[in-house]
């Protein structure tokens, strides 16, 4: 089973001001895809912070997920750590999690999520709102399983794999 971690990019959670909710609704969405949530992170809002936990967090998992830090407020630096620790970016999961979002609530334009690999994981930053974070992840969760099994080297055929037509010669 791939390791799974969460990252929550928060002062607040951080200082022990605030409980986490994300965790506790992002747990039946990766058990419905078979996947478990190893373990959950709090990290200050801080950009060298955020990034020395991404690379940390990519060195023992399959996938990491962050959640917060994605806004414009000045505070909200996810994005920049995670381009800073990423070897490939993958724009597509931030572009299916906004086309998501939006359906449900307006501001989701103003959303920076961004993903990418780093090694044999997948990085993903999903929204701060506990809410908003078990949407996004239900909306690109078929992906991430096929990208993690690319990762690892576990798909032969891609057509074959997602149910395509067999592949010929």
């Amino acid at each position: 089973m791939a390791r799974c971690i969460l990252i929550l990019a928060s002062d607040r959670v951080a200082r022990g001001e605030r409980e986490d909710e994300t965790a506790a609704r992002l747990r039946p969405v990766l058990a419905a895809a078979g996947l478990q949530l190893d373990e959950v992170l709090a990290v200050p809002d801080e950009r060298a912070a955020l990034a020395a936990a991404l690379r940390q967090a990519a060195a023992r998992a399959e996938l990491v997920l962050t959640s917060g830090g994605t806004g414009i407020g000045p505070r909200d630096v996810t994005p920049e750590a995670t381009r800073e620790v990423v070897e490939r970016e993958i724009p597509g999961l931030g572009e299916a999690m906004r086309a998501a979002s939006l359906t449900k609530v307006p501001t989701a334009a103003l959303s920076r999520a961004t993903a990418g690999t780093v090694g044999g994981a997948l990085l993903v930053n999903l929204p701060g709102s506990p809410k908003g974070a078990a949407e996004c992840l239900a909306a690109v969760l078929p992906a991430l399983q096929h990208g993690m099994k690319l990762l690892a080297g576990a798909v032969r055929d891609c057509q074959q794999e997602l149910g395509g037509a067999p592949p010929q010669g």
